[in-house]
Order: C-alpha cells, then structure tokens, then sequence
C-alpha cells in the first residue's frame, strides 16, 4: 500500500469540518454496532442491550457481546433482523492462534453471526507474520460468518504501519478492519480511519470481494459519527456507507439518538 500523507490529510481535515445533523441520527443509529465489553456485565445486561437495539421499525446492525451470553442473546433475536457479534483474543491480542480458533468455533456454534478478532498487533509490530492467524481465523468463519479484525490503531500509530496491516489483514481474508479494542487509551481517530479507507479503497479492484470498514473507541457525538461517515463517503463514494459495508462501535449514541424528537 503506497499510502500518499498529503492525500490521507486532506481527507482528514475535510472530515474534520463536518457539522452534525439531526436529520441523520436514524441513519447513524443503523450503522451502530451496539456493544457490552465490561467484566462486570451479567445477563440482565445484555437483555437490557438487546432492547435499546430495536426502536419501532429501526434496529442497530449488531450487538456485540463477550462470548459467554452469545447463546443467551441468540435466543432474544431469534425473530429480530439484528445481527450478533462477539469477540475473540479480545482485548490484547495474545490468546494464541490455538485458543483463538477455538473461542470462535464454540462462539459460532452457540450463535454468533459476527466475529470482531484482535489481529497479533504486538507481534505485528515486532515483523511477526500474522497473516496466517488470520487466515486461519476466516477458514472457520468461512463464507457465511462475518470476520471483522481489530487493529488496534492506538497502538500501532505510524499511518504508514496502519496502512501496511489493513492491507495484510484484508489480503489474509478479513471481511472488515477495525480501528479500536476500545480498551486502551487511544481509540478511534480520522486519520486512522483514512488509512484503512485508503487500503479498502485500493484494494477492493484486486480482491473482487466486498470489503468494510468499522470505526470503534471514542466514537461518542452525534458530531464525531457524522464526520467518519463523510470521510468513508469521500473516499469510497456515495452510497457505500450502509450497514453491509460500515459499522460504528457508538454505543453511547444510542441514548441519544433515541431520546431525540
């Protein structure tokens, strides 16, 4: 991935500039991945999640929940069209690609329709090869399970590197690259974002396959929401921002957005 920086800022500082709109709020509300990753969650949690996920004829595009309520939740949406996620070597990328496997088998067994895994950075940025883990990830999956991988941007900080393995990623299988675990102090940002829409972008003619985007951690306003739909609009199109293609991990949007006229 050649990746041009003047390119990537212009991008970014037009996002930037993007005013929030009301108007959009439903439209944001549909593209959330609404998430409970806390060690304190229990059961009635997550049917308290799986509630605020359908409003009227709206609905988010995912829950996304640790492993152990998959099969609790999987019995809520049973007659409900949203989508269930779940995480694997979640949040620090070190399980091992043994242990990984096997969470995402027993996860897709009880349920899952989606599975967010955190790709080795660490190993990553030692110049680890890591496109076997991933590949290996996306055999079980296969063509019927959705793979999002969480690069953990935060961490990896050099646009240069961020570009270098969303494209490893993508080229080993992934349906989707995430920005976030959510779970370290950097989260989310408009230039990381760029750089995966940029590899997206690039890619996509080569691997003649659907290719999306996720962006998670730190994702909090109406504003910040508004602003990572019109830089994947920029760069991919109009038209591609739809829940088959873009997701956003904004969960404390959903108050929000509910709560509003």
């Amino acid at each position: 991935m050649n990746l041009d920086l003047l390119e990537l800022a212009q991008f970014v500082h037009d996002a930037s500039a993007v005013l929030p709109d009301k108007n959009a709020a439903m439209k944001i509300f549909s593209l959330i991945d609404l998430t409970s990753l806390n060690e304190a969650d229990t059961d009635n949690t997550i049917i308290a999640l799986c509630k605020k996920a359908v409003n009227n004829a709206d609905h988010v595009a995912a829950i996304c929940i640790y492993p152990k309520f998959v099969k609790h939740a999987k019995e809520y949406f049973r007659h409900v069209p949203v989508k269930l996620a779940t995480v694997a070597n979640f949040p620090q990328g070190m399980d091992g690609i043994d242990k990984t496997i096997l969470s995402i088998q027993q996860s897709i067994t009880h349920g899952a329709e989606e599975i967010d895994v955190v790709f080795p950075y660490q190993d990553f940025l030692k110049g680890n090869n890591i496109q076997d883990f991933i590949s290996a990830c996306k055999k079980v999956c296969g063509k019927s399970i959705l793979l999002k991988v969480i690069l953990e941007t935060g961490a990896i900080k050099d646009p240069h590197l961020i570009a270098k393995a969303s494209e490893e990623v993508l080229i080993a299988g992934a349906d989707f690259v995430k920005t976030s675990t959510g779970k370290i102090s950097q989260g989310a940002t408009l230039e990381a974002a760029a750089c995966l829409l940029l590899t997206i972008r690039e890619l996509t003619p080569t691997l003649k396959r659907p290719l999306g985007f996720k962006a998670s951690g730190g994702v909090r306003t109406l504003a910040q929401a508004m602003q990572y739909i019109a830089l994947a609009e920029a760069i991919m199109g109009k038209g591609w921002v739809t829940p088959a293609s873009f997701r956003l991990g904004a969960s404390q949007l959903v108050d929000e957005i509910l709560g509003q006229p």
